[in-house]
């Protein structure tokens, strides 16, 4: 297995990648409008911008209640990570409102990115974890998986283009590959705190499993063109 840290440092081994992404590290991109902040945490293609990328996570801190961008061909996936939430109001196609309601940690709103969106705060600024996809250039998929003390956890296994594990609630112990398979003999447990990700591309049925005390959003990407 080849892993690349936040530092660009490299472990050798098979040609799957899973690369260590530092929250801390993360850039902090104000809007132009004033009225919050985000960090990417990651995209495809590297470097792309708002009208190229096939898929896109980022977290943001919302200052202001008010209208959200609209992403034509983009499905959107919205988890309230901090803060006592937002509720958002989407227009639909009859002109009637259907209300996203985001008020606990963890909660999940999945809608259009051409679709109308106003953000009402309920209590103050909020964080929130962004999954964008276009859709069809790809599809994408996010669990939430959770994990508290003294309980044993099932091994989950990856398989997708592209896998992410976002740490939205730390610290947790991801432990990637069967400690008794041969290949992976030397597997050892990484350790994510509140805001950190690891990335994995192809990981092909790759087992995974979790400890410590939190949650973890697991977002699955798979390309439907290439």
């Amino acid at each position: 297995m080849t892993f690349t840290g936040s530092t660009g440092a490299r472990e050798s081994g098979s040609a799957r990648a899973v690369t260590l992404i530092r929250g801390a590290e993360l850039v902090a991109v104000p809007w132009k409008n004033g009225g919050g902040l985000t960090r990417e945490v990651a995209a495809f293609p590297a470097d792309a911008g708002l009208d190229t990328f096939v898929w896109r996570v980022s977290v943001a801190d919302v200052a202001q209640a008010g209208p959200f961008s609209r992403f034509a061909g983009i499905d959107r996936t919205l988890v309230l990570l901090s803060g006592a939430g937002m509720l958002l109001d989407e227009t639909q196609p009859d002109h009637t409102l259907k209300t996203h309601v985001l008020t606990r940690p963890l909660d999940i709103a999945r809608f259009s990115g051409e679709t109308a969106i106003d953000a009402r705060l309920v209590d103050g600024a909020t964080r929130d974890f962004n999954l964008m996809v276009r859709r069809d250039s790809a599809q994408g998929e996010l669990a939430v998986w959770c994990a508290a003390p003294h309980e044993a956890q099932p091994e989950r296994s990856l398989s997708a283009d592209v896998v992410l594990l976002y740490c939205a609630n730390g610290p947790l112990a991801v432990t990637l590959g069967n400690a008794h398979d041969d290949a992976n003999r030397n597997a050892h447990p990484q350790w994510l705190q509140t805001g950190d990700a690891l990335r994995i591309d192809t990981p092909s049925a790759l087992p995974c499993n979790l400890e410590g005390t939190g949650a973890l959003l697991a977002i699955s990407i798979r390309y439907t063109q290439r």
